[in-house]
């Protein structure tokens, strides 16, 4: 679907902001870009999930949100964050990094960066309201 992967991320959000500036930093050939300016349906994604985590969007075309994409973006890039993108994939690692990721999610307004714009209204926070 598309040549280089793509991470895609909150554009109003500080926290956000800061956190794909250091994954541009990362050994990797990907585009990054806000999901207010992609085009989330070439991507098969929507708004509403983008509001909710970050995206790493595969050369195959398939979407992995949240610490899943973290996990993948690490094993597309040249040693050693591989390993960590394996480690944070492995079953019982997986599960505790998604409720990490969650967390902060839910609380990005007050971590470094953070502003009040980057708080989600109740109703489009993870794990809560209907996200079909």
């Amino acid at each position: 679907m598309t040549e280089l992967p793509v991470l895609i991320y909150d554009g109003d959000c500080g926290f956000c902001t800061r956190s794909a500036r250091l994954a541009e930093r990362l050994p990797v050939r990907m585009r990054v870009q806000t999901w207010q300016e992609a085009d989330l349906a070439a991507y098969r994604t929507t708004a509403d999930r983008a509001r909710h985590e970050v995206l790493w969007v595969a050369p195959s075309g398939r979407v992995f949100g949240g610490a899943a994409a973290v996990a993948e973006l690490l094993k597309t890039c040249r040693p050693p964050w591989p390993v960590a993108g394996a480690v944070l994939s492995a079953p019982v690692v997986r599960t505790l990094a998604e409720w990490v990721y969650r967390w902060v999610a839910e609380n990005r307004y007050r971590l470094p960066g953070g502003t009040p714009a980057c708080r989600l209204p109740e109703e489009q926070r993870p794990g809560r309201g209907d996200r079909s």
